[in-house]
């Protein structure tokens, strides 16, 4: 990886920082200077969720002049989802999709391998439009599950950036009151994301930060942003066999560029 190097006990330690974002629209967000932003930070590795857009629709010399191979995973309907990884290290492998068809025509899983660990960037469906995709939602979640853990017994060591969609617990959340019977919020959801964290992968921001009031999604509506009241539905789980070469995790409320903030996470490698 491109990062800070040092040596312990003749072994080479390098220090990597990778970064999950919901750009809600990439276009947009670059329009918002996030581009900028990414030059200040000198991210090793960048997993973004709901595109928007294709390669055709984006100067992708932007990243090239910032070092970055890029890898896109759009969806079939026009400024829908997608995912991407941009990374200064070019991957050993790439996987486009997740083998679901269902899910595939909708750009929502990507894969790079580095080595011995795999990066995923995947954008979870929402269900907050009704019954119907709130079913989707719970199919993804079942089918995800699975996949992911079919997947650790050939490739054990994994970093699973984006949108999940769900927030875990009542911290993670403004108002657990009012939202109880809210998608993204369901006891059901919720069920399903703490069976995630206790079956072989953790959440790097809990890992190192258990204060409340700590959140990813804002509405637009109500100065929601100003006020915080928001909800943590961005994570960064690894597999536990990861959890000593994490550094530190952190979100950055203070990037703008999208109704979402990015969370990032250095790991040593």
């Amino acid at each position: 990886m491109h990062s800070l190097k040092k040596i312990i006990f003749g072994v080479q330690i390098q220090k990597m920082k990778i970064v999950t974002y919901n750009l809600n629209g990439i276009r947009a967000a670059m329009n918002r200077g996030w581009i900028n932003w990414l030059q200040e930070n000198n991210f090793d590795i960048i997993c973004v969720q709901e595109l928007k857009a294709e390669t055709s629709q984006v100067d992708m010399s932007v990243f090239e002049n910032l070092g970055y191979h890029a890898h896109w995973h759009n969806a079939e309907k026009k400024g829908y989802s997608g995912v991407a990884i941009f990374s200064k290290q070019k991957p050993d492998h790439v996987e486009y999709g997740c083998g679901n068809n269902d899910f595939d025509k909708e750009g929502r899983v990507i894969r790079c391998d580095y080595g011995d660990i795999s990066v995923y960037s995947i954008y979870f469906p929402s269900g907050t439009t009704g019954d119907i995709r709130q079913g989707v939602k719970y199919q993804f979640l079942d089918f995800i599950f699975n996949y992911l853990k079919n997947i650790t017994t050939s490739r054990s060591k994994l970093i699973i950036c984006g949108d999940y969609n769900i927030c875990h617990k009542p911290i993670d959340i403004h108002d657990p009151v009012s939202n109880k019977n809210s998608s993204g919020f369901l006891p059901d959801e919720r069920a399903w994301l703490e069976k995630f964290f206790t079956d072989g992968f953790s959440d790097a921001f809990r890992h190192f930060n258990t204060d409340p009031h700590q959140y990813t999604w804002w509405s637009y509506r109500a100065n929601a942003r100003v006020n915080n009241k928001g909800w943590r539905i961005d994570y960064i789980a690894v597999t536990e066999n990861l959890l000593s070469q994490l550094r530190s995790a952190a979100i950055l409320p203070d990037a703008s560029h999208s109704d979402h903030c990015p969370m990032v996470l250095e790991m040593d490698i």
